[in-house]
């Protein structure tokens, strides 16, 4: 299945898929690629190092070939599917300058039938100081592609814009999402795999992208330092025909390093969760609000309770680190080991937040607190950093909280890279503009994004979008307000969100009197947040889009539709032959309502759902 050819005199090397259908195609010195797919150039530029102090490389010649391939099955735990393909061919490429100081530098190139991906190496036995990369993608045909601007939270909004109008004074967040020339492919340009490295950002200049690695806190001029050689992370362009079939790509996982030991011990599910639906100031915390909570996740099935800040001692204002607090401590009068306790006689794990410069310098003390307490995890938030010690920092809490069986939930965070097929108890992330912009006067979380979303970020991993809003209305009738906050969507895409956005561990994140003899929430209470199966099924991200979910053998689909009233239909060619049991929710007479019909279906039926402005739908298929 390996295709390997010198083309043009040794000019080229051509990498191919196992399909045939994808090609990386490498100039013979390392200086430039073509990425192409169905023979049609996707992408092209060239790769590349800057080491910190020395001259860049420079008359590369090829000196070593090592093929490779692969094709095996990763079976994975709580996420979109219960197992992943890893089929790929590849080649490891060995350089040296001809002249000068005759480094070496090596790559490793890949070709799978979803896309194509290298990194870089750079010898054993030597410290390196690197100050960035080279590496650079040109679009074909200069296409209007998705684009986020970068922000340390990496909290942003999406916008269509032609590479030519980058910004080049500006950095924009991965993926970058675009079509190719014809439209037959549909393309991300993403990152993976960052262990022991750095995060990135693309800095646009002459409708190209350039790789902006970011530097250390304590040596601007350094964004990489390894005692020992280099790995880099992988650069990567994924690939489908239409742009929702890179929704069911397991490439950055399979790039990453694969789990080992034993993670059957983790848990998905709902999560109730305190901080979202009140005041964010002065709500001093209680044993009896938290009871509350923790009574309203049993009385739901939910296995989780997520306490938010101002629990711990000398809790101070957000968002900064006060020095006073001190997390292996609860506030005057908050018993948390008596509270654990409780949440575990109805069945209900505690899930505690700290700021990340509280648990960095004492990380095993408060991990060992927590797990003596009977906490069950984690979330961590307002890191805000993508540099090098950074990325450090989340790969030694992910292994400290795996060695302890706590979970890991990362907010103010860079998006994945890829670090949860490692650690699968890293069970969700933020790095999304998610739904706690709709208390804020300065946040849009409108429709649109909303399936954008669905699009872009969710291609990178699981995303802590915190849905659940059940104050429900059109986009044009949206008020805000930050304590007990309304959406600028309905009631069916309130539900939709659920099926639609891979979390594992998935917020239901207003208070639970909004769910009392609440439209739809009979459907929160029992859909799944992990999956066995994920199929994309229809949608563009400028309308809408559809995806259905497999648990066992019950199908979940939803629907998420932008701020244009639709009608679609949706087909059902997922589905195992017969007859199966079909309930429906969709949008209702107002946004707070949705109408629930039952039906029998089979595979060749489609179902015709009316979708409001800002809407959506679900759909349970069983037998």
């Amino acid at each position: 299945m390996f295709a390997f050819l010198a083309v043009a005199a040794a000019t080229q090397i051509v990498l191919s898929s196992p399909d045939g259908k994808v090609e990386l195609r490498m100039a013979a010195d390392g200086s430039a690629f073509t990425a192409a797919r169905n023979s049609e150039e996707v992408a092209s530029g060239h790769p590349g190092l800057q080491l910190a102090g020395a001259p860049e490389f420079s008359d590369l010649v090829l000196i070593k070939q090592t093929t490779f391939s692969e094709n095996r099955t990763y079976q994975l735990t709580a996420t979109k599917a219960d197992h992943a393909q890893d089929s790929y061919n590849g080649q490891r490429l060995t350089f040296r300058e001809s002249g000068g100081l005759k480094r070496e530098l090596s790559m490793e190139v890949r070709a799978y039938n979803d896309g194509v991906a290298w990194r870089y190496l750079l010898p054993q036995g030597a410290a390196v100081s690197l100050a960035g990369e080279t590496t650079q993608f040109r679009p074909a045909g200069d296409p209007s592609c998705l684009v986020s601007e970068f922000s340390a939270s990496h909290e942003n909004y999406w916008n269509s814009l032609q590479v030519s109008q980058l910004d080049p004074a500006k950095l924009y967040d991965y993926p970058v999402l675009c079509p190719s020339p014809s439209g037959k492919t549909h393309y991300a340009i993403v990152q993976a795999g960052l262990s022991g490295y750095t995060g990135s950002a693309l800095k646009p200049a002459g409708g190209a992208l350039t790789v902006q690695l970011f530097p250390r806190q304590n040596d601007k001029q350094v964004a990489v330092k390894s005692n020992d050689g280099l790995q880099s992370g992988w650069r990567v362009i994924m690939m489908g025909d239409r742009a929702g079939d890179l929704i069911e790509s397991h490439l950055i996982g399979n790039l990453s390093a694969q789990a080992t030991g034993d993670f059957s011990w983790v848990k998905p599910g709902m999560v109730a969760w305190d901080w979202w639906s009140g005041p964010t100031v002065g709500d001093k915390p209680t044993m009896a609000r938290y009871r509350r909570f923790i009574d309203f996740a049993a009385e739901s099935g939910f296995p989780y309770f997520l306490i938010d800040a101002g629990w711990a001692l000398n809790t101070g204002p957000c968002c900064a680190a006060d020095p006073r607090t001190d997390i292996t401590k609860g506030e005057a009068g908050i018993d948390m080991p008596a509270l654990a306790a409780y949440a575990e006689s109805k069945g209900v794990g505690l899930l505690l937040w700290a700021h990340w410069k509280h648990v960095e310098p004492r990380m095993d003390q408060v991990l060992d607190t927590y797990k003596a307490w009977g906490i069950k995890g984690i979330k961590v938030d307002f890191m805000e950093r993508d540099d090098q010690d950074m990325v450090a920092f989340y790969e030694r809490l992910a292994a400290e909280t795996a060695r302890r069986q706590l979970l890991l939930d990362m907010h103010g965070a860079f998006p994945p890279v890829g670090l949860s097929r490692t650690y699968p108890n890293y069970i969700t992330q933020e790095g999304v503009l998610g739904a706690e912009y709709n208390k804020f006067p300065w946040g849009k979380v409108t429709p649109s994004h909303n399936v954008q979303l669905a699009y872009t970020r969710m291609l990178l991993g699981p995303m802590d979008y915190t849905p659940g809003g059940f104050r429900n209305a059109y986009p044009e009738a949206y008020a805000q307000t930050e304590v007990f906050p309304s959406t600028r969507f309905t009631r069916g895409q309130a539900l939709a969100q659920f099926v639609v956005y891979d979390s594992p561990l998935q917020m239901v994140s207003d208070d639970p009197a909004a769910y009392e003899n609440a439209a739809g929430f009979d459907f929160v209470k029992q859909v799944p947040t992990a999956w066995d199966e994920t199929r994309f099924v229809a949608g563009t991200p400028d309308t809408y889009v559809v995806i259905a979910r497999r648990k066992g053998r019950t199908w979940y689909v939803g629907a998420l539709n932008n701020e244009t009233a639709r009608i679609i239909d949706i087909p059902l060619g997922f589905l195992a032959h017969g007859t199966h049991k079909a309930v429906i929710w969709q949008d209702g007479e107002t946004a707070n309502h949705a109408d629930r019909t039952e039906k029998q279906l089979s595979r060749g039926d489609s179902v015709r759902v009316e979708m409001e402005r800002g809407g959506g739908a679900v759909l349970v298929i069983g037998n």
